[in-house]
């Protein structure tokens, strides 16, 4: 049952303090949701607690993630008319006022979210899916453009490997799905991918993978499968480096989304 699975999550030092305060007439499923991510989030700041200078940097660089994940959750609240399931006190008064999706942007300027975001609203295109699009874009542009100013050599191309790998997988299942389900122009097809390519998949590593495989396997299944061994060789790779720190809250991440799909599959009666 879900109170047995919270109960369970309780009693792991992982996810115990997140849980224990909460009582059993708030475990609805938003609220589980919200506790394993602030489970998340904690780990991030103990860790960047004890870092040096140099892995703060690097941490510094991961936070805007987190920050694009809350703005998405804001957003998609916003266009469906639902109040924040976020623990948000710092930033209540702000949320609070702002309830649709033209006020949340226009609230955000001043910061580094607002001109995209501007500019959909300027156009007519601020739909949900445009928005969370464009501050995909936003972060891994910034993340391309400063990694070699801030990082060390081995932690930039550590930092490539790792979001370069994130960037060809999402495109090669943005053009996928754009094709198959959608029908889209080419150029519109470019209008949707991110700028910047990795490796070309023909002339890479890529193409000893089994494509057709993958499309048979699950599109993202696939792309997940070989992004995390990319996130295992690099902590390998550099096992004293920011890559362990990448590695860790990478798969902390991935964790978190399978224990929030086995929890749905509970409530729904899956075996």
């Amino acid at each position: 049952s879900v109170p047995e699975a919270v109960q369970f999550l309780r009693s792991n030092p992982s996810y115990e303090k997140a849980f224990s305060k909460a009582s059993e007439d708030e475990l609805h499923r938003g609220k589980i949701e919200q506790l394993l991510n602030l489970s998340k989030y904690h780990d991030f700041a103990k860790l960047y607690r004890f870092a040096n200078v140099g892995q703060r940097r690097f941490l510094d660089l991961y936070f805007m993630h987190y920050e694009i994940d809350i703005l998405k959750t804001c957003l998609r609240n916003a266009a469906g008319n639902r109040e924040s399931a976020q623990d948000l006190s710092g930033f209540k008064e702000f949320f609070d006022k702002h309830s649709d999706m033209e006020d949340v942007i226009r609230g955000l300027k001043g910061s580094a979210y607002y001109e995209p975001l501007e500019k959909l609203l300027e156009q007519g295109k601020a739909t949900l899916p445009a928005c969370e699009t464009a501050m995909d874009m936003l972060y891994f542009k910034t993340i391309w453009k400063i990694k070699d100013k801030y990082l060390s050599k081995a932690e930039a191309k550590m930092m490539a490997q790792c979001f370069g790998t994130k960037m060809d997988m999402l495109n090669f299942q943005w053009i996928c799905r754009a094709k198959k389900y959608y029908n889209l122009s080419e150029g519109d097809i470019y209008a949707l991918i991110i700028p910047i390519q990795y490796g070309v998949i023909k002339n890479s590593w890529y193409k000893c993978q089994d494509i057709e495989g993958l499309m048979e396997h699950g599109l993202g299944n696939g792309a997940k499968e070989l992004t995390d061994k990319i996130y295992e060789l690099t902590s390998r790779k550099e096992p004293y480096s920011a890559a362990v720190l990448n590695s860790y809250l990478y798969f902390k991440e991935r964790e978190i989304e399978q224990i929030i799909t086995t929890i749905e599959q509970i409530r729904y009666g899956m075996t």
